[in-house]
């Protein structure tokens, strides 16, 4: 009988860490708070952080679908060469099909500006960001 109680507390534990996993069951508006916290800090890890397998990706020199570490390196060297100075977010809410977009301005230290636009989208029951663009403007 002991045994028992100590199985049925054992699942239950599971199953709670299971529904708090940050990773499993982040919620878009939650991504899009982290995705626009690291821009504005110019920290591409934080942001492939929330990549799927693949990402698009639109960066001045850079277009195309990448795997998540080439895409990390793209926005890191984006950084380097256009480090933050500010990042205001314009309009952001959900698309038709259920995903969030988020677009924004950035400035970065050396005077460019960038139109920013970002989408993420539910894939294989996981919230990623499946689209990250810079454009100058």
């Amino acid at each position: 009988m002991k045994i028992k109680g100590y199985i049925n507390l054992l699942v239950a534990l599971l199953a709670f860490l299971v529904l708090t996993d940050k990773s499993l069951a982040q919620e878009p508006a939650d991504i899009s708070k982290e995705v626009i916290s690291a821009i504005k800090n110019g920290n591409a890890r934080e942001i492939s952080k929330h990549f799927g397998k693949t990402v698009d990706l639109k960066f001045p020199g850079n277009e195309g679908s990448f795997s998540r570490n080439q895409a990390e390196l793209i926005v890191r060297n984006f950084f380097s060469r256009n480090a933050p100075a500010s990042f205001n977010v314009q309009h952001q809410g959900p698309s038709r099909d259920g995903s969030l977009y988020v677009i924004g301005n950035y400035r970065s230290t050396n005077g460019q500006s960038f139109r920013v636009y970002f989408l993420i989208k539910k894939i294989s029951d996981k919230n990623v960001l499946h689209l990250l663009q810079f454009e100058r403007q």
